[in-house]
């Protein structure tokens, strides 16, 4: 909820911070940027990165592949950036058998209603698609226990995400128990 909008207004306050582009086979939106928003594909390119294994995890969502290439997780922890990435929930728990000491934070709106008019209001999708993923976001919100943080992105309270994903950020970077993270 909001995840594109948090991760801008974190790189835009800071030059810490690496985003991650995922690599999908689904057309790009009106005014999405290849490298931008997203690494548009085909489907034989995705093959072929899944082939010579160039992605730390991929899945089947709404319709379409997804997924996170490794060595832009790698130049950016080699420069010392932090790494934040848009995944969901079964992406988060591939990642975290891989690299354990990761931060998760889950993202979500104020309310289920909430949820539900934000997915509408961006006109993004079919009805047929819309309602897969209200249903996915439903069933996404019952694994938040998995992650580490919750943040609630409030409508017109994006500056409180941030600060709240700051925080979590700088409590992390000040544990005595840090691991540097491999992948």
């Amino acid at each position: 909820m909001g995840k594109d909008t948090i991760a801008r207004l974190l790189l835009n306050r800071s030059d810490r911070f690496h985003f991650v582009v995922t690599a999908t086979t689904r057309p790009p939106r009106e005014g999405e940027v290849h490298g931008v928003d997203y690494i548009f594909v085909s489907n034989d390119e995705f093959a072929r990165m899944i082939e010579e294994d160039e992605l730390l995890e991929y899945a089947f969502v709404y319709n379409d592949y997804k997924g996170i290439p490794k060595q832009q997780i790698r130049d950016a922890l080699a420069s010392g950036k932090d790494v934040i990435m848009r995944i969901d929930p079964q992406g988060a728990a591939t990642i975290r058998k891989m690299a354990p000491n990761t931060i998760f934070i889950f993202l979500t709106a104020e309310s289920e209603e909430a949820m539900v008019k934000r997915l509408r209001e961006r006109k993004s999708e079919t009805p047929e698609g819309l309602s897969l993923r209200i249903a996915t976001a439903r069933q996404e919100i019952k694994r938040v226990r998995e992650f580490d943080y919750v943040v609630i992105n409030a409508d017109d309270q994006h500056e409180r995400a941030v600060q709240q994903i700051l925080g979590i950020i700088e409590a992390a970077h000040c544990r005595v128990d840090q691991q540097p993270i491999e992948l």
